[in-house]
């Protein structure tokens, strides 16, 4: 263990503020039933507000990261680790490291206590999607991905395959999915986690749509915050949950009309 990592008093307090945030929002992930043992991983952006900020030197673990990233500060998660850690021992399961310049290696700066602890092994999603969202200027900090019981029921039916009709059912369900998730889900083909091709996948997702379905996998979310980016998520598994639900009494819903979603665009 490297006894130069920060404590958490070190850290800028809006550092402290959103990890608080996290370990809530953890907290509603385990309690729905949505991250089964090591399921899921969280991150966030924190690398505005370690900038001019005195880090004490570090041990380095290489790695091999898009170059783009270099400089990076991410608040994740640990491979193996349990989200439900995050509530109570949020210091052994999560850490916050910071990429050097090349994105040849990374220093795990505060956390990381767990005992052979290593980042998420979808760190190339988490910091592709990061880098996306900073180059848009979208101020998306938190990446949340989750396993949603309905939503991945959903990945299951051969209703997956298309991806407009997905998302008319899902919005027809009542008001608030349309609303609160105005740009839909994307239905992402089954990809290989930690794969650089399901972190592509990912990105080209996100680009048009609120939530990423993984098929038979997951979803994942990003947001302002954590909170933000979970409520995509819960909002659109509540629309597949009612789905679900018709089709398990044997009946098609009716559903908005095309008057009725129209109307809602003022909110939009």
């Amino acid at each position: 263990m490297n006894e130069n990592k920060l404590k958490i008093l070190e850290l800028p307090k809006v550092v402290i503020e959103e990890i608080e945030n996290i370990s809530r929002i953890a907290g509603y992930l385990w309690t729905r039933e949505w991250a089964e043992r090591n399921a899921g991983n969280i991150s966030v952006n924190f690398t505005e507000y370690f900038i001019g900020y005195k880090i004490p030197n570090m041990e380095k673990v290489a790695c091999t990261l898009p170059k783009e990233v270099g400089g990076m500060v991410l608040f994740v998660t640990g491979t193996g680790c349990y989200l439900r850690n995050l509530i109570d021992r949020i210091e052994e399961a999560a850490c916050i490291l910071k990429i050097n310049e090349k994105a040849t290696a990374y220093s795990i700066i505060w956390g990381g206590k767990q005992k052979g602890f290593k980042p998420t092994s979808e760190l190339i999603s988490h910091v592709k999607i990061h880098y996306e969202n900073a180059q848009n200027k979208s101020g998306y900090k938190a990446v949340v991905h989750t396993h949603p019981p309905e939503l991945i029921v959903l990945s299951h039916h051969p209703i997956f395959k298309d991806e407009e009709k997905t998302n008319r059912s899902l919005w027809k369900m009542c008001p608030e999915v349309r609303v609160f998730v105005p740009k839909g889900v994307s239905c992402t083909p089954y990809a290989l986690s930690g794969s650089e091709e399901l972190a592509d996948l990912t990105i080209n997702g996100l680009k048009h749509r609120d939530v990423v379905i993984w098929e038979k996998h997951g979803a994942l979310a990003s947001g302002e915050n954590v909170e933000k980016a979970f409520d995509y998520l819960d909002v659109s598994n509540k629309g597949a949950k009612l789905l679900l639900m018709a089709w398990a009494a044997n009946f098609e819903p009716v559903g908005l009309t095309d008057e009725e979603l129209k109307g809602l665009e003022i909110f939009l």
